[in-house]
């Protein structure tokens, strides 16, 4: 492209250069219900941006970039948000030296500049921690997500300078509130010992932790809804029995020998039935034409289908189950001009039974099709596609060999049938995989989003943990000798915990009004990607309500217990 070039303009004159060069498929390029349109995708776009098939590179997904670096920014910002709280809430520890700084002269400016110094050596401390960690975690990371990530000369070129942004960046969020916060004391209040900083005295810090446990309360949700989705595709019934299927791919180099390969297949002691074609549902191989109800070949009649080229043994060997008609027939020399399709195809071909009609395919000349049999639908497609119109067609085709086994021997049987295709192609290399395999590998990225939503899960409720622990702790001491008190006037050590753990507990429950929503609206967009999926479950939603109460009141509760059980004389001593 010529740099500055109009892209949508220059779309528009290749649609009129087609145009022009098949002036008979004209209707084509227009806005029908079917028609065509040039599309032009940039190079670097192809491996995160682009879903065309048949495309240069698998490629990955942008939607999972952006996700993941949602997350960790979200995780960061816990982190800070725990360096704020800790920081105010042990504000009295440090008043007294706020105070006498100030006596001395100190102005506020450069009290700020020295709390925004500590921060941000705290930041710079734990970035050389960080990359550390990443080092030693990179193969382990590497292996989970499935990518081989390294560190290179490249990579430190712009990574050394982004990890100085960070720190500065990070350095002055954490420390920005508590260096405000602590810089503005009053002298005279502090000195005469006045300031009270326990936890009810800030309503800003109920806040940062109502959004630590509203964001650890949906990363919970959503975990429980990938795995449902997950689970619930592992376990769907597709339509075609996948199971001890093997698919001997490249069989197009033996020739006309294919078929002689099928016949002696079938007839070793383990193999159930085999079948011969390009095309299997777990495949990524795919032909789609145009299908018409008519001789009179109108491109709004169209139907988009899947055309499959297969032989008699297929529709058993795939588990496939016929609704209405019948199997093709070696016996019946009509089935070189028959079609059998599924419901999906019956139900746009405008039919309710289109047994014995015909359809027809523009390819060189008219072709004549006769339906003699219609399948119950079966997904051939990522469950995240609804199932489409599909034709299967009685031709040769010997692109691969499905065989399917039993289960007793496997091991022993592979070898036998890559024997047997050694003794008709000794020179190319027996290359095969099985079925339940080929389908699994479809959904390892979201395999792979699952364990990843785990992991951050529950590192980022982690950190909001040791955040609410170090609170909790800090409550306990402010209140130590109320606590003394009370449990010389009778209190109990359960009714200590409950008190000490109902201002926390309060705070998770906000956090789980704010919190569940908003991984609701998340997750239900995340789930209209697939036309086949299991809806959010109100038993998901309140599973992670009950793991955030528990998982804080555990946390809450070994510092509540703690100060609970002191001796009360020890807490009084001083009075």
């Amino acid at each position: 492209m010529r740099p500055g070039a109009n892209i949508k303009s220059l779309e528009a004159q290749i649609a009129r250069l087609e145009i022009k060069n098949s002036p008979g498929q004209a209707n084509l390029w227009t806005t029908g219900g079917n028609y065509l349109r040039p599309k032009l995708t940039p190079l670097l776009d192809i491996h995160l941006k682009s879903n065309a098939e048949l495309e240069l590179d698998k490629g990955g997904s942008i939607q999972y970039v952006y996700i993941f670096s949602f997350i960790a920014v979200i995780i960061l910002l816990i982190a800070c948000i725990n360096f704020m709280n800790l920081s105010t809430a042990r504000s009295s520890n440090r008043a007294k030296e706020v105070g006498v700084r100030k006596v001395l002269g100190s102005s506020r400016k450069y009290l700020i500049a020295q709390f925004l110094t500590e921060s941000t050596l705290v930041t710079l401390v734990s970035t050389f921690i960080a990359i550390a960690l990443a080092v030693v975690l990179l193969p382990l990371f590497n292996q989970v997500s499935g990518k081989q990530l390294s560190f290179t000369p490249q990579s430190i070129a712009w990574l050394a300078p982004s990890l100085v942004v960070i720190v500065i960046v990070v350095g002055f969020l954490a420390g920005s509130y508590p260096a405000l916060y602590l810089s503005g004391f009053r002298p005279i209040e502090v000195l005469k010992g006045k300031l009270s900083a326990g936890f009810k005295s800030s309503f800003l810090r109920s806040s940062l932790v109502v959004f630590q446990f509203s964001i650890s309360i949906a990363l919970i949700i959503s975990t429980l809804v990938i795995y449902n989705q997950l689970n619930y595709i592992h376990n769907k019934s597709l339509g075609f029995n996948r199971d001890h299927v093997l698919v001997i791919k490249n069989t197009n180099v033996l020739g006309k020998q294919a078929e002689s390969l099928k016949k002696e297949l079938k007839q070793m002691p383990g193999v159930v039935s085999a079948t011969m074609s390009l095309y299997q549902p777990t495949g990524d191989d795919r032909l789609k034409t145009g299908l018409f109800p008519n001789r009179e070949i109108d491109v709004k009649k169209d139907i988009l289908t899947e055309f499959w080229t297969v032989d008699e043994d297929y529709v058993n060997t795939m588990g496939l189950k016929l609704v209405s008609g019948r199997n093709f027939s070696k016996q019946m020399a009509s089935d070189t001009a028959a079609v059998i399709v599924n419901e999906a195809f019956a139900e746009k071909f405008g039919q309710k039974d289109p047994l014995n009609k015909f359809v027809y395919r523009d390819f060189d000349h008219v072709q004549q099709f006769h339906i003699v049999g219609v399948l119950k639908n079966f997904h051939f497609e990522s469950l995240r596609d609804k199932i489409s119109p599909l034709a299967l067609v009685y031709a040769p085709d010997n692109g691969a060999i499905s065989v399917k086994v039993k289960t007793a021997g496997l091991t022993g049987l592979v070898s036998q049938i890559g024997d047997k295709w050694k003794q008709f192609s000794p020179n190319q290399q027996f290359s095969y995989s099985f079925m339940d395999q080929d389908f699994n590998a479809t959904y390892h990225t979201e395999q792979r989003l699952g364990t990843l939503f785990i992991s951050f899960s529950t590192l980022a409720i982690l950190i909001a943990c040791l955040g609410l622990f170090g609170l909790a702790a800090y409550a306990a001491e402010q209140r130590t000798k109320e606590i003394g008190i009370r449990k010389v006037l009778g209190a109990t050590v359960s009714g200590i915990v409950g008190m000490l753990s109902m201002d926390f507990i309060k705070l998770v429950f906000i956090s789980f009004v704010i919190g569940s929503p908003l991984a609701w609206f998340v997750m239900n967009k995340w789930l209209q990607d697939f036309a086949y999926r299991e809806n959010i479950q109100w038993w998901i939603v309140a599973i992670a309500g009950i793991v955030a109460v528990l998982i804080a009141f555990v946390t809450i509760s070994f510092q509540a217990i703690k100060a609970a059980i002191a001796n009360p004389v020890d807490s009084l001593r001083s009075e």
